[in-house]
């Protein structure tokens, strides 16, 4: 038996980074760029490496350019802390595992490093390739909370849930993670909105290596956490565009979203640090008519445009100083 699962790239249209904290998020994810792993019965337990997890290379100058592009660390850690986890929610929960080996690998072209959710796209696809190998089910609404553990406990690293609800979803996707809701359900209330309503959507994204989403969260969450005035009603500020956005969407009105989208960016950019690199892509954008914000926490951005001048603009600008760039295809995932 061959178990052939794949998750696609995300992007947060507003509301984020308040996922983290308490707040409300609009994302979506698209079939552009994707994880893919597949698993299947072999005699022993085995971890294939995929092409950015290789220690052999052309030549030095190859080594650097691959460094440059995918960082230090391939997906493997995120698989091997995958499997753990799935095995560690299976045995809480009483779930005895028939004992047959497998080998898995992953594939992916999601950028790495860029706030695609290319990390939790690799996990999640892990964990419905073990759950289809196994013949085990995780409830949609749960899923996200487990494909998180694999980060936060697992791998130490700082993540909220907003990824992993819309890839354990698919398509787009209103959050509210509203802590009194979390606290008693265990997960926040998550509602599907028909792709129709969204207006044209672009997609850019840096090609030279950005960093771990991890890090942008760290001396923001320690403000939060401490009550700093600023950042708990920014953040409050923040969330309170995602129900906008959502009432903007459901009455037929997405040409509101463009100045919830610029907002949302500016809001952010009142607490946390935005590299020149960053804000150069948010500039660019903006130069072009489109309106534009973080798809996560740096790297990559996407926004909204009107006609087809902008978006011949927009994509001239973007493409001439080397990012990538796309029309994202919004769309279910099909596991």
């Amino acid at each position: 038996m061959i178990v052939r699962k794949r998750v696609y790239a995300r992007a947060g249209l507003v509301g984020n980074p308040s996922d983290g904290y308490h707040g409300k998020t609009i994302a979506f994810t698209f079939r552009n760029l994707f994880a893919e792993v597949t698993i299947y019965e072999s005699p022993e337990l085995e971890f294939r490496p995929a092409r950015q997890d290789s220690a052999v290379f052309e030549s030095l100058d190859n080594l650097v350019d691959s460094v440059r592009r995918t960082g230090y660390y391939g997906g493997m850690r995120l698989m091997k802390a995958a499997v753990k986890k799935f095995a560690k929610y299976c045995l809480k929960r009483g779930v005895r595992l028939p004992e047959r080996n497998f080998t898995i690998r992953y594939e992916t072209n999601i950028p790495r490093q860029v706030g695609l959710g290319g990390s939790s796209a690799i996990i999640m696809a892990a964990i419905k390739a073990l759950m289809g190998f196994y013949g085990v089910e995780i409830l949609e609404h749960v899923l996200p909370n487990v494909v998180l553990a694999v980060e936060t406990d697992e791998l130490g690293l700082t993540a909220g849930l907003q990824d992993r609800v819309v890839q354990s979803y698919g398509g787009l996707v209103y959050m509210d993670f509203d802590e009194e809701l979390m606290r008693q359900n265990g997960h926040g209330r998550y509602e599907r909105i028909d792709t129709a309503a969204l207006p044209p959507l672009y997609i850019a994204y840096r090609t030279d290596l950005s960093s771990e989403s991890s890090r942008a969260h760290l001396r923001v969450r320690e403000r939060y956490d401490l009550g700093n005035g600023k950042v708990v009603e920014t953040m409050s500020q923040i969330a309170a565009l995602a129900d906008l956005a959502r009432e903007a969407l459901l009455s037929g009105h997405s040409d509101q979203l463009a100045e919830l989208v610029n907002r949302n960016f500016d809001l952010r950019a009142q607490i946390f640090p935005i590299s020149e690199g960053d804000m150069e892509m948010v500039r660019k954008a903006r130069s072009a008519g489109a309106s534009c914000k973080f798809c996560g926490s740096g790297g990559a951005v996407v926004g909204t445009y009107d006609g087809s001048e902008t978006l011949e603009k927009l994509k001239h600008l973007m493409e001439r100083d080397g990012y990538g760039f796309l029309l994202p295809e919004v769309a279910r995932d099909e596991g």
